[in-house]
């Protein structure tokens, strides 16, 4: 893994001394080396910070063609990448590296953008080929890996965190009609938080010449349709084919230059990628776990049990409110985004236990709840629109029976409270998702805290649609089942745009650590999108057949326990905490009151309020609070100014294309 960093002038010279600030603020990323490429012409710069994990000695960035007219640099892994670099040279391609990267230089020669449809992975690059004068840039199936892009200048940047589009000059402005929403879904498929910053879509490219502008979907799930007719298959045969999947995806993932360990939680995900990694590997895996002092949140004894069976090494890494509370601004910094819990700080600090173990590479469990039906939310939606023939009396007692046996889920990922109009989202999908349910009753609770004018610009607007804006209802949503319809949304959203940030890639890069996650293969994904729903969730039983496909390497404790999401303690759960004061300090400081986003009146008076509360309603309030504890952050961190959104719109192309109806 790496950071990358393209710049594409359309008039003035690329600045090389831009160019080389926005590729060290991406040291992180990539500290065993940092170079820059200029073209001749002075059009085109491409930067490249390394994290060696293939190939040490020669793959530095970036890379070449044999007739110096197409030039790359890559974020990211390829697996499978020895057969496609045979096939290359026995059509006559000279590979000046052994890495893996080296391949999607070659296959662009060949196939120009269909070169993705044969890289395997989780990968971002940016290449320029100067036959064509066009730069091609794409982003994985699923947004394993990041990129952004802005117009400034007449200049268009991309990197793989806003971080360095700021550097290189991009204003750095919150976009106000993205803050508003970001209370009500988990993230946007291309808008950010910040004013005329984009993100290239998962499963996009895009391709740019002095003319032209245009942003290309090469990859998306397509579940089958509910009329579409299926080959009888028993459950045996579709847990067959999974385990083949996945094993092949855990597998290939453990090929490295450098040791592989694993990230071990209490969860199915994590256990499932152990035990079938141990089955490949020589030697004891190394296995790290978080633990915390509260154990209604630590997992360890699971995670210790599993490693025992595994015959792995475990390594606890004890997390306590201070630890939390001493680098949540510098884990939040690294996300650029806002967080609902200190999950994501708890994994910084994962990160930075693994790398001072002196490992460059883990395997995650990210990805599967995404796929499989894991979360809660989804199994009310099965109640609710799958009832397959139940009684009403029935399926109210198991909805009784989810919402006391998920607690810790409540107003987190499955409904709390009020909630808000979603009439335009039932207009359009016949239904409301649970998830979505779940996140406009949060909103409800975090609007009466917005300052009264910033809520009267913002507030008529249905943040809930916002949702479908950019998704092609007819071809990927309409005639599917429900669950697959809620599925395909929250990946679309929320996993891209949440998970695989404050969980994945930016927690992991930030201590140059490289996450590979076996179940966003996407040769297991295909598997699993095609399977039916009662393979994900039967009965009150989630991710059935992963639990079924694994059993044999897994600890009885493991298969029978449901989903328990990974959370750290709350902050208002310890009044008298570490954490908890950061908290008050911050929402009570100066950076909160420089906000024109936020009454800090009505925060103070909900802060003034929490002692009075029981745990469930603190509980509840901290995910509303971490949001705006985070949004000071960035604004300190990030150094993001106010201004009206109207200031960055003539920087924005207008032949950008996306999916329509």
């Amino acid at each position: 893994m790496c950071g990358i960093v393209g710049v594409y002038s359309r008039r003035e010279p690329v600045s090389p001394a831009a160019l080389e600030r926005a590729t060290n603020s991406l040291y992180h990323r990539g500290p065993d080396g940092q170079r820059h490429w200029i073209s001749p012409d002075r059009r085109v710069g491409l930067g490249h910070t390394r994290l060696s994990i293939i190939d040490l000695a020669t793959g530095d960035q970036p890379l070449s063609s044999e007739d110096n007219r197409t030039h790359v640099v890559v974020n990211g892994e390829f697996y499978g990448y020895e057969s496609i670099r045979h096939d290359l040279q026995q059509r006559g391609h000279h590979l000046a590296t052994k890495a893996d990267s080296e391949i999607a230089l070659h296959l662009y020669e060949e196939l120009g953008p269909h070169c993705l449809e044969h890289l395997r992975g989780e990968s971002a690059l940016v290449l320029w080929d100067e036959n064509r004068r066009r730069l091609f840039a794409a982003r994985d199936r699923f947004g394993i890996k990041p990129l952004f892009y802005a117009w400034h200048n007449d200049k268009l940047y991309l990197a793989s965190e806003v971080k360095a589009l700021f550097a290189a000059g991009v204003p750095a402005r919150w976009d106000e009609e993205s803050v508003f929403h970001s209370v009500a879904f988990g993230g946007h498929q291309m808008r950010t938080l910040y004013d005329g910053v984009f993100q290239v879509p998962p499963g996009y490219y895009m391709l740019v010449t002095d003319k032209h502008v245009q942003l290309n979907q090469y990859w998306d799930f397509n579940y089958p349709r509910r009329d579409q007719a299926l080959a009888a298959r028993s459950d045996a045969d579709y847990i067959a084919e999974f385990r083949h999947a996945i094993d092949e995806a855990v597998r290939i993932r453990l090929r490295a230059d450098v040791p592989v360990g694993v990230y071990l939680s209490g969860g199915l995900d994590s256990c499932s990628v152990l035990g079938l990694a141990a089955r490949h590997h020589p030697d004891p895996i190394k296995a790290f776990t978080l633990t915390f002092e509260d154990a209604a949140y630590d997992e360890g004894p699971i995670a210790r049990e599993m490693a025992a069976l595994a015959g792995a090494e475990f390594h606890a890494i004890p997390i306590n409110q201070r630890n939390l509370a001493d680098n949540f601004a510098d884990a939040i910094a690294q996300t650029e985004t806002v967080c609902i819990n200190a999950h994501g700080v708890a994994k910084y600090l994962l990160s930075k236990a693994v790398r001072d173990a002196g490992y460059k590479v883990v395997i995650t469990g990210e990805g599967s709840d995404e796929i499989l039906g894991g979360y809660p939310h989804f199994r009310r939606d099965m109640l609710l629109y799958n009832r397959e023939g139940q009684s009403e009396a029935a399926i109210n007692e198991l909805l009784r029976w989810l919402d006391e046996h998920n607690t810790v889920s409540r107003g987190l990922l499955l409904p709390d409270g009020e909630i808000g109009d979603l009439s335009a989202v039932k207009r359009v999908l016949g239904y409301v998702p649970s998830w979505i349910e779940t996140f406009s009753s949060r909103a409800v609770k975090v609007r009466p805290l917005f300052a009264p004018d910033f809520h009267q610009r913002y507030g008529h607007r249905e943040g809930e649609y916002n949702i479908l804006d950019d998704t092609n209802v007819l071809t990927q949503l309409r005639g599917r089942d429900p669950i697959h319809q809620s599925l395909y949304l929250w990946s679309k959203t929320v996993m891209a745009g949440y998970i695989l940030t404050m969980l994945g890639d930016r927690m992991e890069m930030a201590h140059s650590i490289e996450g590979r996650v076996p179940f966003l293969d996407h040769k297991l994904v295909d598997v699993i999108v095609s399977q039916p729903v009662h393979m994900k969730i039967r009965g009150m039983t989630e991710k059935f057949v992963l639990r079924e496909a694994v059993r044999d390497v897994i600890t009885d404790t493991v298969y029978r326990r449901q989903k328990h999401p990974f959370l750290s303690p709350p902050a208002t759960v310890h009044p008298d905490g570490t954490f908890q004061t950061f908290v008050q300090d911050t929402l009570r400081g100066e950076t909160l009151r420089s906000m024109p986003f936020f009454d800090q009146k009505a925060i103070v008076s909900l802060l003034d309020r929490l002692p009075s509360m029981d745990v469930g309603a603190r509980t509840a309030n901290d995910q509303i609070l971490m949001h705006i504890v985070s949004m000071c952050v960035l604004q300190d961190r990030l150094g993001v100014a106010t201004s009206p959104a109207a200031e960055a719109q003539a920087e924005i192309p207008l032949e950008v294309g996306v999916p329509a109806d």
